[in-house]
């Protein structure tokens, strides 16, 4: 990957960011070979900038994780470029995918671990990332001890730790999450809604959010993003510009996703899925 210009700083959040934001030219994946090869995504392109909070939209199968899976290097585009700017990236998957037999506090030094930080820095940082998602005093638990939401905040906590480094915060961090509030309750996933706004604020991040939840869209995104069913192409754009903290049961939230959901509508009808 090569350095792509630097990005415009996105509208509404009201600092100064650091990294140069995420670009995707031309992006296409097909899974197989010849007659039988399946088109997931098809000449994808978008440009992401530093600090700006961007969610995608689509059908079941329209290749949303499949994009994720591309920028977060798991693999390789069949055709097209990605840059993520010399930036850190984390995914943060739909399952917390917690190590059941390590504490709290092991699960994310693992990751640390992992990163290369010394032994006797793992214990201090792992101590500030869970203090970071509201979890400290639970750091000898184990996953099968916490709710879904507490399982959610250690696996966010985990996947900050792939890329927290103070020594070149300049490089940015691209956090990417794959519906990750999906399978909780309204309540859990409101108030995880807050969490997440707040981190994203706090740590100057970039991210790139699937949900199949137009609302839950319009509530965290600066901008909204809607693949066409298979193969996933970019057919529109809505920027968000209302005021936050924003709430997901306001009539401006409800307005927009309903538009949003009409020509989400119209988009699988037209492919008919």
């Amino acid at each position: 990957m090569t350095p792509a210009p630097d990005s415009v700083a996105a509208a509404g959040t009201g600092s100064r960011h650091t990294g140069r934001g995420l670009r995707l030219d031309g992006v296409s994946k097909a899974f197989g070979s010849g007659a039988t090869a399946l088109l997931a995504l098809d000449n994808v392109s978008l440009n992401v900038a530093p600090g700006e909070f961007v969610c995608l939209l689509g059908a079941s199968g329209c290749g949303k994780s499949t994009l994720l899976n591309l920028v977060a290097d798991l693999d390789r585009p069949s055709a097209g470029a990605i840059d993520v700017g010399g930036a850190r990236v984390a995914l943060m998957f739909q399952e917390p995918a917690l190590f059941p037999w390590l504490t709290v506090t092991g699960n994310i030094e693992l990751a640390l671990r992992m990163r290369g930080v010394p032994r006797q820095e793992r214990r201090q940082r792992a101590a500030q990332l869970l203090a970071s998602v509201h979890l400290g005093g639970f750091e000898r638990r184990r996953p099968h001890q916490l709710s879904g939401g507490m399982r959610q905040r250690v696996a966010l906590a985990r996947a900050l730790a792939l890329t927290v480094d103070d020594a070149d915060a300049s490089r940015g961090t691209v956090l990417l999450m794959d519906e990750p509030f999906g399978a909780l309750d309204a309540m859990t996933r409101d108030l995880l809604h807050d969490e997440i706004e707040r981190i994203w604020r706090e740590r100057d991040l970039t991210v790139l959010f699937v949900t199949h939840n137009v609302r839950e869209a319009v509530r965290l995104g600066d901008r909204v993003v809607l693949l066409s069913s298979r193969p996933g192409r970019v057919v529109e754009e809505f920027p968000v510009t209302l005021d936050r903290p924003r709430r997901i049961d306001s009539t401006e939230v409800a307005t927009l996703s309903a538009a949003i959901t009409d020509r989400l509508r119209e988009e699988v009808s037209r492919h008919g899925a």
